[in-house]
Formats: structure tokens, sequence, C-alpha cells
């Protein structure tokens, strides 16, 4: 992203020299001739520098103070430049919130360097040190400088999901090194004009024109989805899932990291807040997340964030298939007094009977003798009306693997503790209506 510089300065001659010494394909340099159009500016487009000179009406100590009250949350450079060469006024004015002090006349060359540092020193403090792109907050301000524009531009909302799964599987250094894996294929696919920035732990955002979107979406899913063995093992990568153990007997079935994009244009709503256009980035990723492997969606006339997702309402409905008949109307009553809404099932079919799909299915596997359970686990698992539904599988059956591969989530084998097995439920519909 290009620094954005302002400078506020009645003298018209002085002003324009100093923006022919500052302007280049890094730094964009506009001037403002009075304080107030200045404050507007500033507002609207969070300049990453702002040069003041003591030629504007207030008094430069106080009109520093001014854009500090209003800039506390993203905290611009501010370089004074004053005729003055008055030891008192330096200090009242750097006292004041100003950065930087420089007395006029002002040599270019030491002029221009020193602001560079300062610009250098900004973008330093505003990035991210494991991912080596600018933060969040960085982030934000790109966003807000795009919205102010009248030009076409594409937003690309990244998200890097089950990462958490990956590095209680893998470790931390292995999650790090996939997030920088990442960031490199990402920068690799831009142009010096667009952006690339962090939106948190996993969350990224691409700004660039609308043309190129959804080229850069596919390239990322497609590259992203070929360095991927990498980072597993050959055996969890035949098996198709990963096994994380929350102790030595219960195992998690976790699916691989994915890639899921979520890409808005301008084209079809002129989206003039950070506030209105980042929910509609989350809901189209969200609409990509959909497929169970990397994917990314670009929004389209027919499919405008707002009015495309309808809003099903909290699910909190469990369906419980447990041959044990005691152990079944426990979990019903436990479930039920947590504020869960329970079905009870006898045989496989009777899931079909249920108008809501359920959040959660608790599935007794069975014995070694009667493996039902597994076998009800796979064709709910082969029905696409059922693929994000969470599936508990309890049984007496001491292999993970073979419990895991039929679909389940999570392998809990009896005797099991009631109260983990309540905090798993409700870790899952905690995911489901998230």
């Amino acid at each position: 992203m290009r620094a954005v510089t302002l400078i506020i300065d009645k003298r018209r001659e002085i002003s324009i020299k100093y923006k022919k010494l500052l302007e280049n394909e890094d730094n964009i340099v506009i001037i403002a001739r009075d304080s107030i159009s200045a404050l507007k500016f500033i507002q609207d487009n969070e300049p990453d520098l702002i040069i003041i000179s003591d030629s504007i009406d207030n008094d430069l100590s106080e009109y520093c103070q001014k854009i500090r009250g209003l800039t506390y949350n993203m905290r611009p450079i501010i370089v004074a430049t004053s005729k003055s060469s008055d030891v008192e006024d330096r200090l009242n004015v750097l006292e004041s919130g100003a950065d930087d002090f420089m007395s006029e006349p002002v040599n270019p060359q030491e002029f221009v360097m020193r602001l560079k540092v300062h610009l250098r020193r900004e973008f330093e403090s505003n990035l991210d040190e494991k991912k080596l792109l600018p933060n969040r907050n960085y982030t934000l301000r790109a966003i807000k400088r795009t919205l102010t524009k009248q030009e076409p531009w594409a937003c690309l909302y990244i998200s890097i999901d089950n990462i958490k799964s990956y590095t209680e599987a893998y470790s931390e250094l292995a999650s790090d090194k996939l997030l920088q894996t990442f960031c490199a294929i990402g920068v690799s696919a831009l142009s010096k004009n667009d952006y690339f920035g962090s939106l948190g732990n996993n969350k990224f955002l691409i700004i660039t024109d609308q043309l190129k979107a959804e080229k850069i979406g596919s390239f990322l899913v497609n590259a992203f989805d070929g360095i991927l063995p990498k980072f597993y093992s050959a055996e969890d990568f035949n098996r198709g899932y990963v096994i994380t153990n929350s102790d030595e007997t219960v195992g998690f079935r976790s699916n691989f990291v994915r890639l899921s994009i979520g890409i808005v244009t301008n084209e079809f709503e002129p989206y003039s807040k950070p506030s209105a256009l980042i929910p509609a980035l989350e809901e189209m990723c969200d609409m990509a997340r959909l497929n169970s492997k990397s994917n990314y969606l670009a929004e389209r006339a027919k499919l405008s964030a707002q009015d495309s997702i309808i809003n099903s309402g909290f699910n909190n409905t469990i369906a419980i298939f447990e041959k044990d008949e005691a152990m079944q109307i426990l979990l019903k009553t436990v479930l039920e007094f947590q504020g869960y809404e329970i079905f009870q099932i006898s045989t496989k079919n009777d899931i079909e009977s249920i108008t809501t799909i359920p959040a959660v299915v608790i599935i007794d596997a069975g014995d070694n003798s009667e493996l039902d359970g597994l076998e009800f686990c796979k064709n709910l698992r082969a029905n696409n009306m059922y693929n994000n539904v969470k599936i508990i599988i309890t049984t007496n059956i001491h292999n993970k693997e073979m419990v895991l591969d039929t679909g389940a989530d999570i392998y809990i084998p009896k005797p099991y503790d009631l109260p983990y097995l309540v905090n798993v439920v409700r870790k899952f519909i905690k995911e489901i209506n998230k």
C-alpha cells in the first residue's frame, strides 16, 4: 500500500515544493490549505504522515493536540515545520504530540531523508513479525482508504481453516511455517499496486482490481493445495485426516487445513464503511467454506452477500442413537438440562423423521460383534444433507482409526466421563452456530 502524506500549509509555493520532494510511487502527497479541510481528510483517509506548518491560523501546539485527540486509534506521524528556531517552541510542539520539529528553511536532502525514516519506522511498527505482512490495524486503514476511492476494486477475504487442530497435532512451529509459506505464495501472486495484509492469526485480506480477483483466488487455492502434502506426515495424508488426542483414549478426527476465500467488489454495492464491507466479506467466505476442500467464491449480482444468505437461527438439536436404554435416558436428561433439544433414535431410519437436521449426533457404535453404529455413521456422512453435522461415536471398540474412518468427528471409548461428553457437545454446538 502506498503511504499517504498530508501537508497542512497555507503557503502555495513552499507546500508545492514539499510535495514535489516527497511524492513518488510509494507515497501519495495531498495538500490542505486550511485546518478544517485537513481534519476531514485525516478522518476519511488516516494518513501515515502529517506535515504541519506554522503558517496555519491555529496555534501549532494546540493543533497538534487536536490531531492527536482525533487519531488516537491510528497514530500518524506528525512533523511540525516552523520559521522559529527557539528551543521553547520546539519543546512545546513536541510535548503537544508532534514526533519531529524542523526549522525552516529546511535542507531538501535532510527533509526527504528524515521523513523517509519516519515512514519506514511507522510501517515496521505495523508489521506482523511472524508473517511479515501489515497487521490488522494497518489493513483496516487500507480498507478505509480503498473505500474513499471512486475506482473499481476487489477485496479477497482469506481464511486458513482448521489451523488450530493442525497446531495441536504438529506444534506451533510447524503452524507458523505453514502460515509463512502461504504468505510467500500470496506475495508471489500480486503486483506492486495490490495490497496484502493480515486480519488475524489465520485471516488475510488482499485488495486488487476487479479483473484479477478471481484469478488470484484460483491461484491461491491451487497453489496452497499443491504444497499441502509437505506439511503432513505420509501416514496422515494417506489416511485423509489427522487424529488429535485430548488424552490417551479419546481421539478427534481433524480435517486438513484448507483455504476459504470470499471475494467482494464495488461493482454491485458502493460500500462506504469497513463496518459494512467486512461482514459482507465474511459471509462470502462462509459460503465458500461450504465446500469440503479449499475454495473461493466471488460475489455475483444474484449472490449479493446481503440478500443471498439466510440466517437459519441457532441450532441446538441433538440426536442420540444409544442401544443401552438406561444410558440413553441418562444422556437425554443431562443434555436437556443443558438446554438442548434432544431426539432419541431407536433405528437408523428414525433420523429422517427429525424435521430439523441436528447439529450433533451421538452414536453408540456397538461392540465387535455388532457394528451397526459404525455403518450408521458411514451412511450419514454419505448423505450431503449431513455434511456439516458433528458426529460423536462412543464405543467399547478400542480402535480410534477404524472408528474415525467412518467419518466421526470424535471417538470416545466407554466407559466415559459424562461431563467430558457434555463439554464436547458444547464445543461442537458452538462451532456449528458460529
